[in-house]
């Protein structure tokens, strides 16, 4: 049984700050912790904070939407979940991990950028991840990239950690490189990274890569993917494609995308 802790909201709006901006306290005995919402490494360190926070206070729903499109797309295209191999990318305390062991996968690998995401996963989920990787994956050892690309990768998954700095495009290309041709991936969004008003280069990453010939895009849907703090819902888009082509090394600087 997780722990339960007791949580508080700042009272004033917070409808004009980023989603990574945002802030919550944790009262513990008589400290009050202040932590914005993408402080992960200190809510990891809480066993069952960022389930209460995310999933039972602010209702998301973003591992079951995505896991839901991938196997309609696997049904629709005649594959099985049991004969996939699944790079989880951000894969944090293993949420979406834990999704894709019950459909079945054959290997499944995680991989995030904090030792505390994977200290988690293994006091929370343990045995979920064949494998779990803390990297950068835009600088990955020569060894750790061959070894990652030995998995023989035919689907990732990256759920509520694309954006807001946290999986930078290199990183992000980099995951996607790991997919055989004929492979899945399947991710999830917020919708202004589809806007053309955005021009940050996470956003112009991702429509290039809707785009381009190198995916064949199965699934593309908009969905609730959890409540603010106020209580108003925050959409995003789930995704699920075919890689149709081995995406070019330089894909990045022929469109002029940085970090």
């Amino acid at each position: 049984m997780l722990s339960r802790h007791r949580i508080r909201f700042p009272q004033h709006d917070a409808n004009q700050l980023g989603q990574d901006e945002v802030t919550f306290q944790v009262i513990e005995g008589q400290e009050r912790h202040k932590l914005r919402f993408h402080d992960y490494s200190q809510i990891y360190l809480r066993p069952g904070l960022y389930e209460q926070l995310f999933y039972d206070r602010l209702k998301c729903t973003s591992p079951q939407k995505v896991g839901e499109l991938l196997n309609l797309a696997l049904d629709a295209s005649a594959q099985n979940f049991s004969e996939m191999r699944v790079l989880d990318l951000g894969a944090g305390n293993g949420m979406m991990g834990e999704i894709m062991k019950r459909y079945g996968v054959s290997r499944l690998v995680g991989a995030d950028i904090i030792p505390e995401a994977k200290a988690a996963c293994d006091r929370d989920r343990p045995g979920v991840y064949d494998e779990y990787y803390v990297a950068d994956f835009t600088h990955l050892k020569p060894e750790l990239e061959e070894e990652i690309s030995s998995w023989s990768i035919d689907c990732l998954t990256s759920v509520a950690a694309l954006g807001f700095g946290d999986i930078p495009p290199n990183a992000f290309f980099q995951a996607l490189q790991f997919v055989e041709v004929g492979g899945w991936v399947a991710f999830n969004i917020k919708e202004s990274f589809l806007d053309n008003a955005d021009t940050s280069g996470f956003s112009r990453f991702i429509r290039e890569l809707i785009f381009s010939e190198y995916l064949d895009i199965h699934h593309l849907e908009r969905y609730r993917h959890r409540l603010s703090i106020e209580g108003v819902p925050l959409y995003y888009f789930a995704l699920v494609a075919q890689k149709t082509a081995k995406i070019p090394d330089n894909f990045l600087q022929v469109n002029n995308i940085e970090d």
